[in-house]
């Protein structure tokens, strides 16, 4: 076996064994079940504090459930109504607990709805925003805003991006409570909080911001590659936990539930990630609060809070504080802005670039950058490639070269082999004397190969967990590059009048489409730039590799396959140019006669 055959052997092998072990070694977990009557949960702050405490738990463990599903649900609502977000607020408790992104449907099929984000307490897989005061010095639980407080419009019935809302409430001992929301053009809530002491004495209060999950979400991937679940940034650090390593907390005696509780000093922010939607508590930045992830197991609530320091109201006086939830589409160029023009650190990170990061990030920015020049994210998968393949042109040029040269010293390995007879050790010897004596280096071989193992990781995990690549078409028949290319050799790509095989059925895995089939041509095409080895086992390798890549991958997004197809068409042309430029021919035409000539000669056998 020569060293180039060895070494191509080897790196493909590499490749194939590290995609393999990815969906061997660690298959997506088996989902859960969520129970859509399990009881519900009052995150309304009435824990009782301590009056040293300057962060006070948010969570009831003592007391019973005071809103019922149906109070919730048909309680009086005021309407949201912008560009990118339709649905309404509660106006007991004022949640934050009804919305939909108008950008954004469930599926490619005419008349799919729009996504529903947030829905009510009440509802299957209720998840909702609320904010409140927890009671301090002087106070008790009855006489702050929680949960279930019913608030009144002061101002405005209709919460757009240039009218905000206000609501108010009187606990009747001297506060009176103010709450003004607003919305920017995106995703964004800007929620200010006052109170004004018209009362006797000095009070003492917590303002805090809450989302609660009742359940894991029903949509959820539960795929190794991608987060969901928890997610907070404090102080720059990232925190991330799955839903199921929330279930695995310890339990705080003073949050009342199995918590992670953190002291951010002067940035941060905490919420929940999905695949392509999050929801966060963003206080000001420059601010402390205590950030809390908790999990109810009783009632089975997945709950993240953001509570601000305990504030000190003399009489007359008013005391006031202001936080965002941002609450929409994990959009790269929106949450960009929001960390550079917003002020919230570290916001590109709630986007899960996996361990790759230093690959992802770059290779998406690109990506988006040519999306936005040509306007088109399959044509602009294509030019990604190119200009990756640009960049690690050196490398390829100089393997490319030294297979040439070991090309131009086949005849001298063979009369080295033939001298040698069967002493290895002095056959091995004679190859690194020759090696040296040509510079040549024969692992050279393995680089371009090698070199695609992280880009292709790092390219798939891009295409699988940004939202601009979903259901972002190309063009004929591929109408969204994060899905598997949906045509079928079965139906003969939908020339016959039946439908192709359902993905989670055994015979998908033989209905390839159009792209995995260009794959496979595009492998098969490359091997034969080089004669085929005379070995029998490495023939039978080379032989069936392109077609196991291709039944492979048949099942990935097709903007990854495009990806390997253009790159497959690219190293092909480079290797040619550059190893003719060096002396030697590929003889294309004639490696592929010949690879049918030998199965002629097999078959009559």
């Amino acid at each position: 076996m020569d060293d180039q055959n060895k070494n191509l052997i080897l790196a493909t092998a590499l490749s194939f064994v590290v995609i393999l072990v990815w969906f061997v070694l660690f298959p997506p977990p088996e989902p859960g079940v969520d129970d859509p009557n399990a009881p519900v949960a009052s995150a309304d702050g009435t824990t009782p504090v301590a009056p040293s405490a300057s962060v006070p738990a948010t969570t009831d463990t003592s007391e019973p459930v005071t809103a019922t599903a149906d109070d919730v649900t048909d309680a009086p609502r005021v309407e949201i109504a912008t560009d990118r977000l339709s649905g309404s607020i509660s106006l007991v408790g004022g949640r934050i607990d009804d919305l939909k992104l108008n950008d954004y449907r469930e599926t490619l099929d005419e008349g799919s709805p729009i996504v529903s984000f947030l829905s009510p307490s009440g509802q299957p897989n209720a998840y909702y925003a609320l904010y409140g005061w927890a009671p301090g010095a002087g106070l008790t639980h009855d006489q702050v805003p929680g949960a279930n407080t019913e608030w009144s419009v002061e101002q405005g019935d209709v919460l757009t991006q240039s009218s905000p809302v206000k609501f108010k409430w009187d606990n009747g001992a001297g506060l009176m409570f103010h709450r003004t929301v607003s919305l920017d053009e995106n995703y964004m809530f800007t929620v200010e909080q006052s109170v004004d002491n018209i009362g006797a004495g000095t009070v003492s209060l917590a303002p805090y911001g809450i989302l609660a999950r009742h359940g894991e979400p029903a949509d959820k991937k539960n795929f190794f590659i991608l987060h969901e679940g928890f997610v907070a940034m404090s102080d720059g650090e990232l925190t991330e936990a799955d839903y199921d390593d929330m279930t695995e907390f310890p339990f705080e005696q003073r949050e009342g539930a199995r918590a992670e509780v953190t002291q951010v000093t002067e940035n941060g922010w905490v919420g929940f990630t999905d695949h392509y939607w999050m929801a966060t508590l963003v206080p000001q930045p420059g601010s402390a609060f205590k950030s809390v992830a908790k999990y109810d197991e009783r009632r089975d609530i997945y709950q993240t809070e953001a509570v601000m320091p305990t504030l000190t109201v003399e009489q007359g006086k008013t005391a006031a504080t202001a936080s965002q939830l941002f609450a929409g589409a994990k959009e790269w160029a929106t949450i960009r802005e929001y960390e550079n023009e917003g002020g919230v650190q570290g916001f590109l990170d709630s986007i899960d670039w996996g361990w790759f990061f230093f690959l992802t990030k770059p290779i998406f920015a690109v990506l988006h950058w040519l999306n936005g020049i040509i306007g088109n994210m399959g044509w602009a998968i294509i030019g990604l490639t190119i200009t990756i393949k640009i960049i690690v042109f050196p490398l390829a040029y100089k393997s490319y070269a030294s297979m040439a040269k070991m090309k131009e010293l086949q005849p001298q390995m063979e009369k080295l082999k033939a001298d040698a007879g069967d002493d290895k050790q002095k056959m091995q010897q004679a190859m690194m004397e020759l090696y040296k004596k040509e510079k040549v280096n024969p692992a050279s071989g393995c680089l371009p190969i090698l070199i695609q193992i992280p880009i292709f990781f790092s390219l798939y995990k891009v295409i699988f967990v940004t939202l601009e690549l979903r259901h972002a078409p190309w063009l004929g028949w591929i109408t969204d590059l994060s899905s598997p290319d949906p045509s079928s050799i079965l139906n003969l790509f939908g020339l016959l009048p039946f439908a192709t095989p359902d993905p989670e059925s055994f015979i998908a895995i033989i209905s390839l489409g159009i792209l995995p089939i260009l794959l496979g041509i595009s492998m098969w095409l490359q091997q034969k730039l080089n004669p085929a080895p005379t070995d029998p086992t490495q023939q039978m390798i080379f032989a069936w590799m392109p077609w196991v890549f291709m039944f492979m991958l048949g099942s990935f997004a097709s903007g990854l396959v495009l990806y390997w197809i253009t790159n497959n068409v690219i190293t092909f042309t480079q290797q040619y140019l550059i190893m003719r430029s060096h002396g030697y021919k590929p003889d294309v035409f004639g490696n592929i006669t010949s690879s049918f000539k030998r199965k002629s000669k097999s078959d009559t056998k």
